[in-house]
């Protein structure tokens, strides 16, 4: 792990400004996005991930929430859809069919979290990233239930990325390939290093170490500034913009993400 080379980015200069000069301009140009979550007890993730969403640009968002939401949901949010949801109000495993419909329709999908804690809910998920063929963004406690069971991110590596706190990624390693150890006490040269040993493969990891946002790409690194970025919002905040620009720029993945970062460091950061 001694090549740490890596690109670093400013919060106020993209790495990438072409991406940023063909940004689409139209609705109809700025593609389609799934954002799923909510349980129950919890609907702020998808929620807060529209309204970040369409603040990025997308052109067309849609929500999907577990039945057990519909009677608070449709008062908030009028691009809501509904699949089925456990007794204790998680999406079930019947919900799989309405999920991949979904999501054949979309040119990304944010598992933006609050999805609970359910048995279910986790082999739901299990079954949805084997299957699925688009590109799926996956924070808060969606990246929980993956890096408990990390063969669904080995078989779907390159269409998974991973937007997740320091703690996720330690678990992540501990449960799979178990080396590089990621501690808090690593500088950054470490991390970077770490960071592209554990993507070579199709991986998409984004985490946050102190002040820096890293982004790694099958063994590409970027490093942004992100002084000024709300602890506690920085996640679904970045998965959000992440989703769009990856919905837009499906090719370009390594720029798409490092842009993505840059370009969510943009707008205020207390909302």
């Amino acid at each position: 792990m001694a090549n740490t080379d890596f690109i670093k980015q400013h919060p106020t200069k993209p790495a990438f400004e072409e991406l940023v000069w063909s940004k689409p301009v139209t609705k109809r140009s700025a593609g389609k996005l799934l954002i799923v979550g909510g349980n129950y007890n919890g609907i702020s993730g998808p929620l807060n991930a529209y309204s970040y969403a369409e603040k990025a640009g997308i052109g067309v968002a849609s929500v999907l929430l577990p039945s057990s939401l519909k009677s608070i949901a449709g008062k908030i949010i009028e691009q809501g859809d509904y699949a089925p949801s456990t007794p204790s109000g998680s999406f079930s495993k019947q919900a799989l069919a309405e999920l991949l419909d979904k999501a054949n329709w979309a040119d990304a999908v944010l598992l933006a979290g609050d999805l609970g804690r359910n048995s279910e809910t986790a082999v739901l998920l299990e079954s949805f990233l084997a299957k699925t063929p688009t590109m799926c963004v996956l924070t808060k406690d969606a990246v929980d239930y993956v890096v408990s069971t990390p063969a669904a991110l080995n078989t779907s590596a390159d269409k998974i990325c991973l937007v997740c706190n320091l703690s996720q990624l330690q678990k992540y390693v501990k449960n799979s390939v178990k080396q590089p150890v990621i501690t808090y006490e690593m500088t950054q040269p470490q991390l970077v290093a770490a960071l592209k040993e554990l993507s070579i493969g199709g991986k998409t990891i984004v985490t946050k170490h102190h002040e820096y946002i890293y982004t790694a790409v099958d063994g590409d690194v970027s490093v942004t500034d992100a002084k000024e970025a709300a602890e506690e919002l920085w996640q679904l905040k970045t998965a959000s913009h992440i989703s769009v620009w990856l919905a837009q720029q499906p090719e370009k993945k390594f720029q798409a993400v490092t842009t993505a970062v840059w370009d969510s460091l943009q707008t205020d950061t207390s909302k």
